[in-house]
Parts: C-alpha cells; sequence; structure tokens
C-alpha cells in the first residue's frame, strides 16, 4: 500500500520506523513546520521530519492542513491510506474521504476511555491499573472513529509518564504493522465505541503540575510520576519552584488539622521528618516522602545533596511564598 504518514513527537517515529522495515511504500510524511527552541531560539525539525529525512522520504509542513494548497498536495500522491500518530492537526471531512481505505489513527489509550491529548499522562494520575493502544479509523470528531484494533497493557506502580509514553510508542508500531495487511484485505471488523463510556482530557499545561497538599498523599505521588517529564509536579520553597520527581507514600494515622491545641495539629505542605536520604510532607491524608527533586535554577538531584546546600527542618511548609510558616 501507498501510505502518508502524519506525526510530529518522538511517539509517532517508532510506528513510522516500523512500517519502513516492513516494506511498506511511506510516500510522504506530514509533520507539524519547524520551530525554534531553547534559548539561542535555535530552529528544531520534528522528530518525524528527522526519521523522514533519513530515510529520503519527501516531507510536507501544512501550518494549517485543511488549507487548499496542502489538500492538493496530499492528493497529488494518490495513497492508498492516511496513518495517523500525534500529527496535532485535525483532518477535515474532506481528508479523511480521501485515500481508498479511508485514515487511521493510532491513539495511545483503550477507546472510548481518555480520548484527547494527553491519554497517557492521565491514565497514571488517575491510579488507571492498565491502558494500551487503539487503532482506530478516523472520523469527523476527536478520536471518535471505529475501533479496529486493541490491546492492553499493564501500569506499574511506579509508571511514570516517559516509561508508559515508550511502551506505547513501541505498541503502537507493532499493531500498526499487524493491521495495515487486514486492512489491505478487506478483513476488517470495525467496533463502534460506546459514547456512554467515553472519557476526554486535553492538553498538558504546566499548571496541571501545581501540587495541591490537601489532597492525599497516594494523588500527589502518581501526579509526581505521571508529569515526568514535563510538565513535573512542582511547589515552591522559600520563594521558588521546586520540582518533585521521585516520591513515595508513608502511611500516617491521621492528624488533627481544624482546632489547634487539640492533639497532633500539622497542615498541608509541613515537612514533618527529615533525614539523610529523604524528607516527609503532610498532605490531605497520609505522608509523601521525598526522594529526588529540583530547585529552580539548580539541576535534579537526590535529597541527600539537596541538604547539604539547603536546610531543611521540620515545621517549615511548602507551597508558600516561604519555606516556613
Amino acid at each position: 500500500m501507498k501510505i502518508i504518514y502524519m506525526g510530529t513527537p518522538d511517539f509517532a517515529v517508532a510506528p513510522l520506523e516500523a512500517i519502513i522495515r516492513a516494506g511498506h511504500q511511506v510516500c510522504a510524511v506530514a509533520t507539524q513546520p519547524d520551530k525554534q527552541k531553547g534559548r539561542g531560539k535555535e530552529v528544531q525539525m520534528t522528530p518525524v521530519k528527522a526519521c523522514a529525512l533519513k530515510h529520503g522520504i519527501p516531507v510536507l509542513q501544512p501550518v494549517k492542513i485543511r488549507e487548499a494548497e496542502s489538500v492538493k498536495a496530499l492528493a497529488e500522491y494518490q495513497a492508498d491510506i492516511f496513518v495517523v500518530a500525534a500529527f496535532g492537526q485535525l483532518l477535515t471531512e474532506e481528508i479523511l474521504a480521501m485515500p481508498r481505505f479511508g485514515c487511521i489513527n493510532i491513539h495511545a489509550s483503550l477507546l472510548p476511555a481518555y480520548r484527547g491529548a494527553a491519554p497517557i499522562q492521565q491514565a497514571i494520575i488517575d491510579g488507571q491499573k492498565e491502558t494500551g493502544v487503539t487503532i482506530q479509523q478516523m472520523a469527523k470528531g476527536l478520536d471518535t472513529g471505529d475501533m479496529l484494533l486493541k490491546r492492553a497493557i499493564p501500569i506499574e506502580p511506579k509508571e511514570t509518564g516517559e516509561s508508559l509514553h515508550d511502551k506505547l510508542m513501541l505498541l503502537g508500531a507493532e499493531l500498526l504493522v499487524e493491521i495495515l495487511p487486514i486492512i489491505e484485505k478487506g478483513e476488517l471488523v470495525p467496533e463502534k465505541q460506546d459514547e456512554a463510556c467515553a472519557t476526554y482530557f486535553g492538553r498538558l499545561s504546566k499548571s496541571m503540575g501545581l501540587i495541591d497538599w490537601q489532597k492525599d498523599a497516594a494523588a500527589i505521588e502518581r501526579l509526581v510520576r505521571g508529569l515526568n517529564p514535563w510538565p513535573s509536579a512542582y511547589t515552591s520553597f522559600n520563594g521558588k519552584t521546586l520540582k518533585i520527581w521521585e516520591a513515595d507514600v508513608v502511611k500516617a494515622p491521621a492528624l488533627e488539622t481544624s482546632s489547634p491545641g487539640k492533639g497532633e495539629y500539622r497542615k498541608p505542605g509541613e515537612i514533618t521528618r527529615v533525614n539523610k536520604e529523604s524528607f516527609d510532607v503532610e498532605t490531605g491524608k497520609d505522608l509523601l516522602r521525598i526522594y529526588t527533586l529540583q530547585l529552580e535554577g539548580k539541576k535534579r538531584m537526590q535529597v541527600k545533596d539537596f541538604l547539604l546546600g539547603y536546610q531543611v527542618k521540620p515545621g517549615m511548609r511548602l507551597g508558600q511564598e516561604t519555606g516556613k510558616q
């Protein structure tokens, strides 16, 4: 089959490599325009563009793929199918109807759950035990098309957004290679999504990472893992942003938090215990034991190294303008 492949980030590279190795003819790749990055504003190509150029595949970089010029460019290739993986732009009905086998999408969740742009991270944040990849026939609407093939994998207890991303990327590549011959033979049995079970989550934003110490430690620990490496979970310490990279939940008896003077009184965000390797922080329920962190302007480091340069002691409080009460 002649394929036009549409993708942009790292997640889309492994499936592209897989179909090239499998012998499919990728006649063109569509990806987002190059962008300036870093302090030097150096222009960087997308990971998918870099992959395509390595294999000598023509690259299209439309600012808006729905515009007439872009639609015309796609049509000229007379592709049999469009394969989409984290492309970053919505396809019009005109484009969806262009190839004879339509357009398929590699989505990193078990649809209809977790439609949208951040299914990998959100599944971890929500405490799901499994997730997976769905190959779907694209239709009008976001991730609403019929399901063609899906496969689940477990979410490990210490899974991060990064580790789960890489697992699902490889799974997506595997499923894509598996399904293309089935599509070509006309042996597909599409399954409609149950709209009653559909959930949707939008794009990640930096604000999602702000830690609310009123929440229980388990929810905060999942936030830390789910938003690793970006946008990361963070709080403040002595007026500076403090990113939390590795932590555990420590079960603790319920504390009196409403009436100071009547039993043990601690506030969410208060540091309760410090040792050489970690320190504990009070939450809405249980304690969060922090092992790895990163202070604004500094490198990521273990708590044992952080304590060599900064004073941390019980009674100090995270999440305020200063680290103290």
